[in-house]
């Protein structure tokens, strides 16, 4: 990616979004402002950013609800929380919400740069990859059961319905039918898709498991099963 990445934080915390912005600026990002959800939410339509950031609690319109009027429009956006709180389920409701990473307060700016830039850079390779299928790239789609999945383009195509599915919902999907009716361990997909396995993202695992199950419920030959205290297990009959 040649050009600026395009980044809307929106923080109640003045001092701490200018210094958020003076940093990230200098490194190839161009950073808007909002300090609410009212005002993020206008303007994440009017700025059309590559990558949301946002504090989780906010005055006036909090995250999660200006995430999901959002989602209602755009689901591809990569939106990354940013939270104080300490409840794993705070967490899991921001996943559930349509979020695509979080970083716990306080944070090192490093990391929160480096985690904007790897979400911007994966927007950037779909959008990519569905420019190349429409122009006649590569068939990426892989069969599981009735379904097919594109995990380039990020859909799941039933019966001629198509469905997006978030980054890590593809990339869950793709490892459990890669390795069909043998066990993935939980580490391992934590490892590639979080980047370590502590107990949050364990239970924000869950909830992507969960999703993906729903998902599957139309092929009742497909069932994702739970192999205890060792990982998941995608069962084709």
């Amino acid at each position: 990616m040649n050009d600026k990445i395009k980044v809307l934080l929106v923080e109640d915390e003045a001092s701490l979004a200018m210094i958020m912005k003076d940093t990230m600026e200098p490194t190839g990002m161009s950073v808007t402002l909002a300090a609410d959800g009212e005002e993020g939410l206008r303007a994440f339509f009017a700025e059309k950013p590559d990558v949301l950031v946002t504090d989780v609690m906010m005055p006036r319109m909090d995250d999660f609800e200006m995430v999901r009027r959002i989602r209602e429009h755009d689901k591809l956006t990569p939106v990354l929380f940013l939270t104080a709180r300490s409840s794993v389920n705070d967490v899991v409701d921001g996943f559930k919400m349509g979020g695509d990473d979080y970083l716990k307060k306080p944070f090192s700016l490093q990391e929160l740069m480096v985690r904007v830039r790897r979400l911007a850079e994966r927007q950037h390779l779909y959008e990519q990859a569905t420019t190349a299928e429409i122009t006649g790239g590569k068939d990426a789609w892989m069969d599981i059961g009735d379904y097919r999945l594109n995990p380039v383009t990020q859909q799941l195509s039933w019966q001629g319905h198509v469905e997006e599915l978030s980054h890590r919902e593809t990339e869950l999907l793709r490892m459990l039918a890669e390795n069909i009716n043998q066990v993935v361990e939980s580490h391992d997909i934590l490892m590639a898709l979080w980047g370590d396995d502590s107990l949050f993202n364990g239970r924000s695992l869950q909830v992507f498991i969960t999703k993906l199950r729903h998902r599957l419920e139309h092929d009742p030959r497909l069932r994702i099963v739970n192999v205890r205290g060792i990982g998941y297990k995608l069962i084709q009959a």
